[in-house]
C-alpha cells in the first residue's frame, strides 16, 4: 500500500524549506532513475531488480528521504519497469531488443535495430570460456583485495576484475551475482567508447573532429559542473528530455572554448548527437558503424549501446559490455588504435587520447596518471597513486575502471558498485601497483 500523497506533499514541502531543490523536480527525477536503472540492469545485464537497486539506487544521496515511499514493478512480459513515489512522479522505462532501456515520454520511438552484421574479429581470443585464476599467487593477492571490503561502510561492492597482459587474460575475478557473460553498465567510460567512434568517423572523413576537441576534452565553455544531486543538468538531462543533445545545446556558455576545463555530460551529448549525424542520422546507423568498425573487429559481442528518443546515443553515460569486452576495448587503445594490422583509430588519436588537457590530469576521453598542475574541482585524484605513470583510464560512476599501461602491455578492468567519490582511485591504483610489481619480477 502506498503512502497517502499528503505525506508526500510533506515530504517535497520538507525539502524545499531545507535545500534549493526544486523538490518535485528532484523526485520525478529519482523515480525515473530508479526505473531506468533497474530496466537496463534486468534486461541488458540479467541481474537481479531488488539487490541492483539495494546495491546501486538506495544508497544515493536523498534516495533515504524517499525510499519508504518508493515502489517499482519489473514486468518481464512487456520488458519494462515502473516507478512510483507514494503513488504519484509515476516513470516507465522500456526495454528495446538492441538498443537497451529508454524512458518513456510519452512518445516511445518505433525504431528498431538493424541486424546484426557479421564482421570478422581480428582482435585474437584473450581467454577460454571459463574464469582464469592467476598463476602468480601476487596477482591473485591483488584482485582478491579489490573484492574485500571495509570494515565500515560505504562499502566497495567490487563485481569484477580482469586483467589482460600481452594480449591474454592472466587473471580474473567475479562477484556472486556476476559473471564472464554480465553485460555491464560502465556509465562514463562510455565517454571513452565515443572517443573512439569520433575518430572512425573522422578517419572516414565523414566527421571532423577538431571542431569536436573542445567537447572531447571537457573545455567546451558550457556551465561549471554540479555534483548529481538530482537538480543539476545532467540528472535533468538522462531523466527527464526526450532530447538529451538538444537540451545540451541550450545550456550557456559561460567560457570560451579551450580556456577552462569542467566536466560535462552534456558537453559529450552533443559530440553523441554529431556522432548520430554522421554515421546517417538515426540509432541504427550509429550502431550499424560501430559494429562494423569497432565492436565487431574487436569480437565485442555484448556491447550494447543505449539511445534517447531521438536516436542519439547516450555516449556521455549509457554503454554496456561484458569486464571482458571492455577489456577488448582497452586493447585497441593500448596498441594505438590497431587490431589485427588494421587501423581502426586514425594515427596519432590515441596519443591526442592522453595527451593533457590545459593543466589537468584530463585528456580526451580519458582521464591520466599524470601530476596535474591544478586540484580536481571534482574533489578526488587526477589519477591512480601507485599507477606507472604512463597509465590513462575511462572512468565512469561508481567505480568503472578500463585502466591501459602502454608501458607495461597491461589492460585492467575493474567493474563496480563504490559509493565512494572518484570510484576508489586509491583502491584501484593499490590493485594496478600489485600487478605491476608482480609482472616485473
Amino acid at each position: 500500500m502506498n503512502p497517502p500523497i499528503v505525506t508526500v506533499l510533506a515530504t517535497t514541502l520538507l525539502l524545499s524549506a531545507c535545500t534549493s531543490f526544486q523538490p518535485g523536480r528532484s523526485v520525478q527525477i529519482a523515480s525515473a532513475g530508479v526505473s531506468q536503472t533497474l530496466c537496463s540492469a534486468v534486461f541488458v545485464s540479467g541481474r537481479d531488480a531488488d539487490l541492483t537497486y539495494r546495491e546501486e539506487k538506495r544508497p544515493e544521496g536523498g534516495m533515504g528521504m524517499i525510499d519508504w515511499a518508493l515502489r517499482y514493478q519489473v514486468d518481464r512480459q512487456k520488458r519494462e519497469v515502473t516507478t512510483t513515489v507514494g503513488g504519484v512522479f509515476a516513470s516507465r522505462s522500456v526495454y528495446r531488443e538492441g538498443m537497451g532501456c529508454l524512458l518513456d515520454h510519452g512518445d516511445m520511438p518505433t525504431d528498431a535495430a538493424p541486424p546484426r552484421e557479421e564482421v570478422a574479429m581480428l582482435l585474437p581470443e584473450i581467454a577460454g570460456p571459463g574464469v582464469v585464476a592467476a598463476h602468480d599467487a601476487r596477482i591473485q593477492a591483488a584482485i582478491d583485495d579489490a573484492f574485500t571490503e571495509p570494515a565500515q561502510p560505504p562499502w566497495r561492492h567490487t563485481k569484477a576484475v580482469v586483467v589482460v597482459h600481452r594480449g591474454q587474460v592472466i587473471g580474473e575475478r567475479y562477484a556472486d551475482d556476476v559473471g564472464i557473460d554480465t553485460a555491464w553498465h560502465g556509465h562514463s567510460v562510455s565517454k571513452s567508447v565515443t572517443h573512439a567512434l569520433v575518430g572512425i568517423l573522422a578517419r572516414e572523413g565523414k566527421l571532423q573532429a577538431g571542431v569536436l576537441d573542445p567537447l572531447l576534452r571537457m573545455t567546451g565553455g558550457g556551465p561549471a559542473f554540479r555534483p548529481y544531486n538530482g537538480d543539476d543538468d545532467a540528472t535533468r538531462m538522462w531523466s527527464q528530455e526526450r532530447d538529451m543533445a538538444g537540451f545540451a545545446a541550450t545550456l550557456p556558455q559561460q567560457a570560451m572554448p579551450g580556456t577552462r576545463w569542467s566536466y560535462s555530460d552534456a558537453g559529450y551529448m552533443r559530440v553523441s548527437r554529431a556522432v548520430r549525424d554522421a554515421a546517417g542520422g538515426s540509432a541504427a546507423d550509429v550502431m550499424r558503424l560501430a559494429q562494423r568498425e569497432l565492436f565487431g573487429p574487436l569480437g565485442m559481442k555484448s556491447a550494447t549501446m543505449e539511445f534517447d528518443a531521438t536516436g542519439t546515443p547516450v555516449g556521455a553515460s549509457h554503454f554496456y559490455a561484458t569486464p571482458r569486452d571492455w577489456a577488448r576495448f582497452g586493447l585497441l587503445y593500448l596498441n594505438d588504435g590497431v587490431i589485427g594490422g588494421k587501423q581502426l583509430l586514425p594515427p596519432g588519436w590515441v596519443r591526442q587520447a592522453a595527451t593533457p588537457t590545459l593543466n589537468t590530469g584530463y585528456g580526451a576521453g580519458f582521464w591520466l596518471n599524470n601530476d596535474a598542475g591544478e586540484a580536481n574541482p571534482m574533489g578526488f585524484p587526477w589519477g591512480l597513486p601507485g599507477a606507472p605513470a604512463d597509465a590513462f583510464f575511462g572512468f565512469g560512476y561508481l567505480g568503472q575502471f578500463v585502466v591501459i599501461v602502454p608501458s607495461r602491455q597491461l589492460v585492467v578492468v575493474r567493474m563496480g558498485l563504490t559509493h565512494v567519490r572518484g570510484g576508489d582511485r586509491a583502491g584501484i591504483g593499490r590493485l594496478v601497483q600489485g600487478i605491476v610489481m608482480a609482472i616485473d619480477h
